[in-house]
């Protein structure tokens, strides 16, 4: 048990450590993390994408949204996104700002507060990267929340996503600043990364880059294309603006060498540790035997891995806060124990609800130039798509998701064929505040009592979803076989065994959630 001196200590830390926050919330310091998988890199075949949505004023929301026959004249709403603090905590609110025709067929769709997968297994990942300011216009209609969930409701293919995006864009105008979707369909992955076309204009400046079948790559904030080849369309495609307008800026010119997208459209990308440090952990986690040096200004768009990658080895990596790197945010607080020897302190916290960071100036302490891990407090969910072009669409197409820190939660999967979820993931947390019928919140409990003393509670966590991730994976094999089974007779029977199944797990997992929760505060009561 810590002593008194020790407990004052902790609670002088902590009253620094919001400060800390506080001023740099305006930072650049969120943002979100995506990874992909060709699908020679998997082990299974499936080609893979992922998302962390680490925006803790997005909803906790989601439903299934499903496939829809439109009416001839049908218009389609579209919104700008704004900040909304009436609300019971901080969220968005959204302001129409015009129309677009509807189609006359919308697929179905897995309708997380970023839309995550349709019905035909197209998937959909996200990294904003910002890029210059002066190219971010309000003149345009579409931003990202908005252009995600068009591209899932009319593509099947993520070629099919790129060239949408690219037209929508062009003709209503791109309203965001620089964002990456890797955009994933059953047979290859790619990454489009688009920024505005300057203040005043309506348009869109893109270019798409795919992802080698035996490769893997990511994107942490920061524009990832560099040099494009547009004599290779089934590797790169492009805007027709896109060399027009760095040229036109002064951003670029042919006799200063070969055009590279990143350094015209977003220069500072590549000046954040925050970015970079994410960009090389992810790839040395998958490939070690490459060496790549933590600091570099520049690595591989894609690289091959050293073995191929499953799920699983995803969320290892979602659920990495640097530990056994010298970058790790707890690696140098230290206590000591009753005998004098020293410790890793188990106040210690890399993630919640503050960190570590700007106290000790790790790195450039908190901030979009400073560090931070791929784990983080912020989180609102996260998620790793499968899509398998040998199974039926309603069962090829599975989503992996979690709630809340990744580190602190279990992936549990919803399969594209599902008809609805679990009723707590359907119950908007943010707005609701503190509510015990909210899967988000279930979560997000148990990963701020698991911050206070995370050198500790963190393995009574593991202790508990550690087993029922590993059943989940082992008997993915099996349920695929039996919905495969029942589709091949009767498909809505399928469909439905597989709502039953992720319905029952997600019930499971928040039921375990508020359970684990209160056992930390039993076992911990008299260590606060």
């Amino acid at each position: 048990m810590f002593s008194c001196k020790n407990r004052l200590l902790s609670i002088h830390i902590t009253l620094l450590l919001f400060s800390q926050v506080a001023l740099a919330s305006t930072d650049r310091s969120d943002g979100c993390t995506t990874i992909t998988v060709g699908k020679k890199a998997s082990l299974d075949g499936s080609v893979m994408t992922s998302h962390t949505l680490d925006d803790h004023r997005a909803s906790s929301a989601m439903d299934v949204q499903p496939a829809h026959d439109h009416a001839a004249g049908e218009q389609v709403d579209l919104f700008k996104i704004t900040d909304c603090d009436t609300t019971a905590m901080p969220t968005y609110e959204q302001v129409l700002v015009g129309k677009i025709p509807q189609v006359p067929h919308t697929y179905g769709y897995i309708n997380t507060a970023l839309p995550c997968m349709n019905e035909v297994q197209l998937a959909i990942g996200e990294s904003t990267f910002g890029g210059r300011k002066e190219l971010q216009s309000d003149a345009g209609l579409i931003d990202l929340w908005r252009l995600v969930p068009l591209l899932l409701q009319r593509c099947r293919t993520a070629r099919e996503a790129i060239r949408l995006a690219g037209e929508l864009t062009a003709q209503y105008g791109w309203r965001d600043v620089g964002e990456c979707l890797t955009i994933a369909d059953p047979r290859e992955v790619w990454h489009f990364e688009i920024v505005g076309p300057g203040k005043g204009r309506v348009g869109a400046i893109w270019a798409a880059q795919r992802v080698p079948d035996d490769h893997v790559a990511v994107n942490a904030n920061a524009s990832r294309i560099r040099e494009i080849d547009l004599e290779q369309p089934d590797h790169f495609m492009a805007s027709k603006n896109v060399f027009q307008v760095a040229e036109e800026m002064g951003w670029w010119h042919p006799r200063r060498g070969n055009f590279q997208f990143n350094y015209a459209y977003d220069p500072d990308g590549r000046q954040s540790l925050a970015s970079r440090r994410r960009e090389w952990r992810v790839l040395d986690m998958l490939a070690p035997s490459l060496k790549l040096q933590p600091y570099s200004e520049n690595y591989p768009f894609s690289i091959k891995p050293d073995s191929l990658v499953t799920v699983e080895k995803l969320v290892s990596i979602f659920q990495d806060y640097y530990e056994g790197t010298d970058f790790n945010p707890i690696k140098d607080i230290t206590v000591a124990d009753a005998n004098g020897k020293m410790m890793i302190s188990p106040l210690a916290n890399p993630f919640m609800p503050y960190d570590m960071l700007p106290l000790f100036k790790i790195n450039g302490g908190w901030g979009w130039r400073g560090e931070r891990t791929i784990a983080r407090w912020y989180t609102m969910y996260a998620t790793i798509t499968q899509s398998r072009s040998w199974l039926p669409d309603p069962i090829g197409g599975v989503v992996w998701l979690a709630l809340d820190n990744a580190a602190t939660s279990i992936y549990v999967p919803l399969y594209g064929g599902i008809s609805d979820v679990a009723a707590p993931y359907k119950v908007d947390g943010r707005r609701t505040g503190m509510n015990r019928s909210c899967a988000w919140w279930a979560f997000n409990h148990l990963g701020i009592l698991t911050a206070q003393r995370w050198g500790e509670m963190r393995h009574d966590v593991t202790a508990v979803w550690q087993p029922l991730q590993r059943q989940l994976f082992s008997e993915q094999k099996s349920l695929e076989a039996e919905a495969v089974r029942m589709y091949q007779e009767a498909p809505q029977q399928a469909r439905d065994f597989l709502t039953r199944r992720c319905t029952e797990w997600g019930d499971r997992v928040v039921g375990e959630a508020w359970k684990t929760g209160d056992l930390l505060w039993t076992k911990y009561d008299e260590k606060f």
